[in-house]
């Protein structure tokens, strides 16, 4: 991972402390990247909806050694019904609030994941990223917890999810809190409720048809091996979006909204058809200073962070070095140095 060299023009800094306030950053921004643009929305809507039939129909007519490069095609399309679902939640679609509910569902209906379910939860890690025992994205347990669990199979679970299997960690966190709408506030029950039912009539439609006209094989073929590449996908843009051994998280008494969404959350560059056909989500530094920015104008607002904050922002690369050493080091919460590996944790447990 990368800093910029720029500064923050105009504003004296601390090198160890973060004085700047949200509003301060967000103010820095030029006023246009809020600005909804209804074409724009809708242009993306087509194209994704162009990219995913794309890929279907590869899937339907390429040799059998073709369909590992249309899954993961059409699974990365996938990715981009679920990231314009994303700026529904987010109201940044549309200005009719119903309408950012309709397509939301419909966009998150083809990857059985709870519109409003979704929304809610989401919408905490926003309100409280990196903030320890509060964010619910890829927080790192505490070692005293990991240390004193009674069930050795649960942490033999924790430590592939936190390792290399992290690409699973998106379908364990949809199975495990989108499903039981009781589990969440009452004022959100309903609508939660609504969007689980939609996904699950929609699911138990569309699975008996698709294996009714297409085989199980089918089902793998159509449905189940796009899905996982898409959930390949969620895992590891969420995790690389906050995670980096030099990026902390705090404990709500010295946690500070700025600092954490600001110098917490990264900008990582992927190849450009994976960045096309997921809608620059991954230029995620601004979306976490204002989720009210769109899609389409996530890039002209990093740069104008860049300018301003670049001292600050934190870049990354994709590749398997940065994988190996998320998943190397970024294991427990350690409060002096940000994270614990498990090595170091069980070298120093050793009896």
């Amino acid at each position: 991972m990368t800093a910029s060299t720029l500064k923050p023009q105009n504003l004296e800094s601390s090198a160890n402390q973060f004085n700047w306030r949200m509003r301060d950053v967000i103010k820095s921004l030029p006023r246009e990247v809020f600005i909804k643009d209804s074409r724009k929305a809708w242009t993306t809507v087509a194209v994704n909806v162009l990219m995913v039939g794309l890929g279907y129909w590869g899937l339907a007519i390429s040799p059998w050694f073709l369909l590992p490069v249309f899954w993961i095609f059409t699974g990365t399309a996938l990715t981009g019904f679920f990231v314009i679902g994303h700026d529904c939640g987010h109201r940044s679609f549309a200005n009719r609030k119903w309408v950012n509910d309709l397509v939301g569902h419909l966009a998150m209906l083809p990857l059985i994941y709870p519109f409003h379910a979704w929304r809610v939860g989401h919408n905490i890690h926003h309100k409280h990223t990196n903030k320890l025992g509060v964010d619910n994205a890829w927080e790192p347990w505490l070692p005293e917890i990991y240390g004193e669990l009674k069930n050795p199979l649960l942490a033999w679970f924790y430590r592939r999810l936190r390792g290399r299997f992290w690409w699973l960690g998106s379908i364990t966190h949809w199975a495990a809190v989108h499903f039981t709408w009781w589990n969440f506030e009452k004022r959100y029950q309903a609508k939660v409720r609504l969007s689980v039912i939609v996904v699950l009539v929609g699911a138990a439609i569309g699975f008996p048809v698709l294996i009714a006209t297409t085989g199980i094989w089918g089902f793998v073929k159509f449905w189940l091996l796009p899905w996982l590449v898409y959930h390949f996908w969620m895992s590891t843009f969420t995790i690389v979006h906050h995670t980096d051994p030099d990026i902390p998280f705090h404990s709500p008494e010295n946690w500070n909204e700025a600092e954490s969404q600001l110098t917490g959350t990264v900008h990582c560059d992927y190849p450009r058809w994976v960045e096309f056909l997921c809608h620059d989500i991954n230029v995620h530094v601004p979306h976490h200073i204002s989720a009210a920015i769109p899609h389409y104008n996530l890039r002209k607002a990093h740069q104008s962070l860049k300018d301003n904050w670049g001292g600050y922002i934190k870049e990354s690369k994709f590749s398997w070095s940065l994988m190996k050493k998320i998943t190397d080091l970024c294991h427990l919460y350690d409060d002096r140095k940000y994270y614990q590996s498990f090595q170091e944790f069980h070298g120093q447990n050793k009896v």
